[in-house]
């Protein structure tokens, strides 16, 4: 990152702070305090610190001048601004001063290595794309649990296009048939070497190798890198992706992904403000996704189901009427009583799924992550689902209809021989319908609360309560003539109220039944944590003996196959004599210079040695 300022003087300065692998690179000849800062860097990474260099150039005025057309130029570029922007910062960020190199003390923010563990046991794929240096982020990434010891780590580190190729195609061949399967296995991949890799040729078998892997590392990347990534797994794999980030650098591969998450804090507000969620530390991303991830897609699908049940439920009646009364136009409802079904009636049973239904407690959401499996394989909403949804609204409308159709088919429906009209028919299925209907979201509905019973048996209520006020408008105010006195011929029919009992239950009898053997024989881990919590039991033995999995005989030779890389240093390789497989891993664990992240294992110093040097009788510096 650089900045330039004028001095006071009228001087034109540039001021550049970044990773030592990435500033040296910039660095003009006859460096005075180049070895010395190295080895200050070794000193701050042996106390745990993580490190930035800083330099300074001095930049003529006619140079600054025609550069700065080229930024612009590159600024207001309607195609690859991105990218326009870089290559007219590498014309000027060159022949740097060393100034300096700061130290400050890094960590993960508290509960990274759970919310990451978390998320791998819900069978999402983590993939991390970071900026730092190839040894910093799989530091990092033992130190988030994106890795485990002893899991085998692929490096791919290649300097063209053809080496990258016949990398990613030997790694294919030896995955062999768990190629695009899950496996043990983690790739970590350079930002040049990416380059590479996202080429048109190579960018499919590129894919196919890092879906194969269970964890994916790409370091040293640059923000466009990291869209580019995000798209690809989104136009490719046909996946739902899921970018967080707490930079300005982040800002790219958040917008590109289905979901952006952004987290408010050091970093600034760039990626907040830029995501479609913004919490405030990344373990806050569990609960974002298991707890209100889940509960709002499995809320969201009874909502769109239920919405149709109920309007297929009432308007293909007219259907069945119209064969009886000649296809003639008669409408069997009253006008207002139909406009008000979703208004009043119906309204209030999908609000209520809507907002409050949960399948499982918040704390056990978190707690089994194994519950978010549901959402993700799309279980609850699917074609499949959704005809049987129709399908049942279909039947449903048959049954009321008809059997309704039945009990008064000889018009005797008083003890007088009394009949009723068109209206009192259609009153007599318009309110079977809204019982049905209200019965039906019970039936779906796994969380009762008061509020739930409110809505429910309320909805119904209401339906009776307008009858009566409805039935008698005419003629204190000149509407529905039609429904004068409708209330009191069809609540003092005997054959009303016994169809009112009979006709919603024998409809809801095939659910029902359905229910209780899917819910006896067939029951999901969520049903069967939500019965554990009914019965105030710790539903941890039944999730783990669903989720239990075993290594398999194949999988263990699977390991054997990609070999941990060697660690070999402070000392020289001769890459020649290797190898091509062992050339590659030697010459990504040889060291080099930077000192970004060396407080975890397998850092640049390791933790014994960082634990022994340190000395506790000193009281630990405080800052400013």
């Amino acid at each position: 990152m650089s900045v330039i300022v004028r001095t006071p003087s009228g001087k034109i300065k540039l001021y550049c702070k970044g990773a030592d692998t990435v500033l040296y690179e910039r660095l003009g000849d006859n460096q005075t305090y180049r070895d010395v800062t190295l080895g200050q860097l070794e000193q701050f990474a042996t106390s745990g610190l993580r490190t930035l260099c800083c330099a300074v150039a001095d930049i003529p005025d006619d140079v600054y001048t025609e550069w700065k057309k080229t930024y612009h130029t590159a600024s207001i570029s309607l195609q690859y601004r991105e990218k326009n922007l870089e290559a007219a910062a590498e014309l000027i960020e060159k022949n740097l001063m060393l100034l300096g190199a700061t130290a400050i003390e890094d960590r993960l923010q508290e509960g990274v290595p759970e919310a990451i563990a978390s998320l791998l046991k819900a069978d999402i794929k983590v993939w991390m794309l970071t900026g730092d240096k190839q040894e910093t982020a799989i530091n990092i990434g033992y130190a988030c649990r994106l890795l485990t010891h002893g899991m085998p780590v692929l490096l791919v580190n290649e300097d063209s296009l053809d080496s990258t190729r016949e990398t990613v195609s030997r790694h294919m061949h030896d995955f062999g048939e768990h190629l695009k399967h899950l496996n043990e296995v983690a790739l970590v991949i350079d930002g040049q070497t990416l380059k590479y890799a996202l080429s048109c040729d190579v960018r499919q078998s590129f894919l196919d190798v890092a879906m194969s892997c269970k964890a994916v590392i790409c370091c040293r990347v640059s923000p466009l890198q990291k869209s580019e990534i995000v798209e690809m797994v989104k136009i490719s794999v046909h996946a739902i992706t899921l970018a967080i980030g707490d930079g300005a650098n982040d800002v790219a591969m958040i917008q590109a992904a289905h979901v952006g998450v952004g987290i408010s804090g050091v970093e600034g507000l760039q990626a907040a403000c830029a995501s479609d969620y913004s919490i405030a530390q990344f373990r806050f991303l569990t609960k974002l996704l298991f707890v209100h991830g889940a509960w709002s897609y499995s809320r969201l699908t009874k909502l769109i189901l239920y919405s149709f049940h109920k309007n297929v439920c009432l308007y293909v009646i007219e259907l069945w009427f119209a064969i009886l009364c000649g296809f003639s136009g008669q409408t069997l409802f009253e006008r207002w009583t139909i406009g008000l079904y979703n208004v009043i009636f119906t309204a209030f049973p999908p609000l209520v799924i809507g907002l409050f239904d949960r399948s499982c407690s918040a704390e056990n959401m978190q707690r089994f992550p194994a519950l978010y499996k549901t959402s993700q394989s799309g279980q609850l909403f699917n074609v499949k689902v959704f005809w049987l949804w129709i399908s049942s609204a279909a039947v449903h409308s048959i049954l009321v209809f008809w059997m309704t159709m039945g009990i008064i088919r000889h018009d005797v429906v008083w003890s007088s021989g009394r009949t009723g009209d068109n209206y009192f028919f259609g009153n007599m299925v318009y309110t079977y319908v809204v019982v049905l209907v209200c019965l039906k979201a019970g039936l779906e509905i796994d969380a009762w609360t008061t509020i739930t019973h409110l809505a429910l048996w309320g909805s119904i209520l209401s339906w009776f309560i307008f009858l009566g006020i409805y039935c008698n408008f005419w003629p204190t105010i000149p509407i529905a003539s039609e429904m004068l006195g409708e209330d009191k011929i069809l609540l003092s029919s005997g054959v009303f109220w016994m169809g009112l009992i009979i006709i919603p239950v024998l409809t809801l009898i095939g659910d029902v039944t359905y229910k209780v053997i899917n819910r006896s024989l067939f029951k999901t881990l969520a049903e069967e944590v939500r019965a554990k919590e009914l019965a105030n039991e710790d539903p941890a033995t039944v999730v783990y003996r669903a989720t239990k999995h075993t290594l398999t005989e194949t999988a263990r030779l699977l390991k054997n196959v990609f070999r941990k890389p060697l660690r070999v240093p402070n000392q020289e390789i001769d890459l020649q004599r290797l190898p091509t497989t062992l050339a590659i891993s030697a010459a990504c664990t040889v060291r080099v210079d930077g000192y970004a992240f060396s407080q975890e294992e397998h850092g640049v110093i390791p933790h014994s040695e960082l634990i022994r040097l340190y000395d506790t009788t000193k009281s630990k510096p405080e800052g400013l």
